[in-house]
């Protein structure tokens, strides 16, 4: 895979940026020590590089009453069946993330519900009917710490 090159005053923005999405890009300039204008055209930069992937806001799911979230390890009865699984899931819309794993899972989800017979709801309607050979759920209680990476290679 190829890496982008950054420099310092890319390192800068990017850790403002992840610091706080919204910080003013006047903020920013005054930082590094260059115009608001130039702080712009590094984030479009970063954003054509891939470096910089969108804008959103994010829902926290206990306040709208999705109490539960879960991580679901997943083995399918058929690995040809790959592709029509990563479909099913992603019209799941519980399902908000899923990864392709090493043994013993094919995926591994991240399922938020509004309460544990809800998510077993999920699990018997709507993640059983994929094929699966056999799954594993461990509960999060609550999540402590969740943070950008922000950690750049040296350069030697």
């Amino acid at each position: 895979m190829e890496y982008n090159q950054l420099d310092e005053m890319d390192e800068i923005i990017l850790r403002m940026l992840s610091e706080n999405a919204r910080v003013p890009f006047l903020e920013v300039a005054r930082a590094c020590g260059v115009s608001g204008t130039a702080i712009h055209q590094r984030v479009s930069r970063l954003s054509a590089m891939g470096v910089l992937q969108g804008t959103e806001y994010k829902i926290d799911p206990a306040k709208i009453g999705y109490e539960t979230c879960a991580y679901v390890g997943m083995s399918l009865k058929d690995g040809t069946s790959f592709d029509k699984a990563v479909a099913a899931l992603g019209e799941i819309p519980e399902v908000v993330e899923c990864h392709c794993t090493n043994e013993p899972f094919d995926f591994f989800i991240k399922v938020h519900a509004r309460n544990n017979d809800h998510l077993l709801s999920v699990i018997h309607e709507k993640l059983n009917p994929i094929g699966l050979s056999y799954s594993k759920i461990i509960l999060s209680f609550r999540q402590i710490i969740k943070k950008q990476l922000v950690v750049f290679p040296r350069k030697d």
